[in-house]
């Protein structure tokens, strides 16, 4: 019985031993496991952003800041320079800088797992101008306390190449990076900058901490619970071992950018181009209407058109690459594309054949094989100028600025080949205006607005610059319209013209009726009142400016006639 009693115990023994040990290998890993972000699936930072996050309760008198977020701010040493021997291009003393955080609650209260990216600008001064660092963290923010404790260790592997691309793939960086592409760093500074940026030998011989203060921030801005947060911090930078810093003490501050008015920024901008392209589009039917008729058509400069057509191909190209890169504001950037797409290829292009077929009134009757060989080659020659273009801009990415000073001067093909066709009101006054001012939107967004959305730098002079060349082009424009084509060249070297108002003999005898209003002219009126022919034929001076607007033909003998 005892025996009996002796082998219960023992067994009883064994098995809370068992559930002991149990309960240690089942916690363990529980306990572990909450430092990690609780994660259902992968999530984007437009959703983290445009449709929020839960958060979490509250704990006794604090609050649980989400600070998940980009903060824009500034660096600097605490000695005057870096002390540090290691890296000896590492000399600016102060810059600015850009930080990105994504945290994520865990299971232990009061401890949020913080991943993060700070993008220095300015750091490094060297040979080829240089200057741009990365650095990816990862850590803890303990929220009743304010604090964030983040390490990076660049010289080990790293598993969270898919949080980094989750980190960077807010509409705030990506149209920064699509910007900066388009408008300053060019395509072979930055594959220089990945072959020799000193932050390859950064990666393998430093470990980074930074230690911050979380802030909260008053907005003057009405923008109802949304909170600004600030970052203070000390990022030291003790090297591998024992060799030292990689380089001094640096003080790190940012406060956070509210990236949903970021986002409306961008938003409100395809508004603007939408409605800018609506506006091209009632100019372009005006002016179609304006020269609807084939010697009205032909006074319009091809190439000025065509120039026009390509700036909008180009804009369309921007607005949907734009759009594919920040997923978040595809539609935005599409419904812009769209109407840049439906400006240049129906109506342009419309007009762009139009033109091509009144100078070309010969080939019309030469068959259906001429005129398609021709359209063929038309359209070969524009795409390929089209094609062409962007390959020249990709050589020439440092010069953008006088490429786009290049690209609107749309106006001076118009301009020359109104003084070598002495054309007579070829454009509308409202298409001319309109025109101008619809084109110099996107550029003076883009260069004069101090807050554009794309970051880049605003320079006034340019913008003056660009204002005065279009407008020199228009008011020319203007004045060949209401003074003559040929207003502002001097008579010495203007070609011989056909003096429709010329002295002729009365004594010939000649039909003195316009056959145009079938009404009598009186020869004993000035000479101003009729004109006449090369071919000897009579008209009103008015009935024949109106035909002419619309035949460049004798009325009587159907003969070419010269400009007026």
């Amino acid at each position: 019985m005892k025996k009996r009693q002796h082998l219960g115990v023992l067994r009883l023994g064994l098995e809370l031993q068992i559930i002991i040990w149990l309960s240690i290998w089942v916690a363990f890993p529980q306990q572990a496991a909450g430092l990690r972000p609780i994660r259902e699936k992968a999530r984007t930072w437009s959703d983290e952003w445009l449709f929020g996050r839960k958060q979490v309760s509250e704990a006794g008198r604090f609050s649980a800041w989400n600070i998940t977020g980009t903060y824009r701010g500034n660096w600097k040493f605490l000695d005057s320079l870096n002390n540090s021997s290691k890296f000896q291009d590492f000399q600016k003393s102060n810059g600015n800088s850009v930080v990105e955080l994504v945290a994520v609650p865990t299971k232990i209260t009061g401890v949020h797992y913080v991943q993060g990216v700070v993008v220095f600008h300015d750091v490094f001064d060297n040979e080829q101008n240089l200057g741009g660092a990365q650095i990816s963290l990862e850590g803890v923010y303990i929220w009743p306390f304010r604090q964030l404790r983040l390490v990076a260790n660049s010289g080990k592997e790293s598993d969270s190449g898919q949080d980094e691309n989750n980190l960077l793939s807010n509409p705030y960086h990506l149209l920064g990076i699509f910007s900066s592409q388009v408008f300053q760093e060019s395509t072979r500074d930055r594959i220089l900058q990945r072959k020799i940026s000193p932050r390859n030998e950064m990666d393998k011989h430093c470990n980074i901490e930074l230690a911050a203060q979380i802030s909260r921030v008053a907005s003057s801005d009405n923008n109802g619970d949304k909170s600004y947060y600030h970052m203070d911090g000390l990022m030291e930078s003790p090297g591998v071992g024992d060799d030292g810093d990689c380089f001094s003490p640096m003080l790190l501050n940012a406060t956070s950018l509210n990236v949903e008015v970021y986002y409306n920024k961008a938003v409100n901008y395809t508004l603007m181009v939408t409605f800018v392209s609506f506006l091209q589009v009632l100019l372009l039917i005006r002016q179609m209407e304006h020269g609807n008729t084939q010697s009205g058509a032909a006074k319009v400069s091809i190439v000025m058109i065509g120039h026009q057509a390509i700036m909008d191909a180009y804009l369309c190209l921007l607005h949907l690459t734009a759009g594919i890169l920040v997923e978040s504001l595809f539609n935005a950037f599409a419904t812009a594309a769209f109407f840049k797409f439906v400006v240049f290829s129906i109506f342009e292009m419309r007009y762009l054949l139009a033109i091509w077929k009144a100078t070309r009134p010969s080939n019309s009757g030469e068959g259906w094989e001429t005129m398609r060989r021709e359209l063929s080659f038309l359209y070969s020659r524009f795409y390929g100028i089209l094609l062409g273009g962007i390959l020249i801009m990709y050589e020439l990415h440092n010069y953008m600025r006088p490429i786009l000073l290049l690209m609107y001067s749309f106006w001076i093909p118009q301009i020359v080949t109104n003084v070598i066709r002495d054309s007579r009101k070829p454009l509308h006054p409202y298409y001319i205006l309109g025109m101008t001012a619809t084109r110099l939107a996107i550029p003076l967004y883009v260069f004069g607005c101090p807050h554009n959305f794309m970051r880049v730098e605003p320079s006034k002079v340019w913008c003056v610059c660009l204002c005065a060349f279009m407008g020199l082009q228009a008011v020319v424009l203007l004045l060949q319209h209401y003074f003559g084509s040929r207003c502002f060249v001097p008579r010495q070297m203007l070609p011989e013209k056909y003096n429709y108002h010329r002295r002729f003999n009365q004594d010939v005898s000649r039909n003195t009726d316009c056959v145009i209003c079938m009404t009598a002219i009186s020869l004993r009126q000035r000479t101003s009142d009729f004109m006449v022919t090369p071919c000897e034929h009579l008209f009103h001076t008015g009935c024949l400016q109106r035909w002419m607007d619309i035949k460049m033909e004798c009325p009587t003998c159907r003969r070419s006639l010269p400009p007026a």
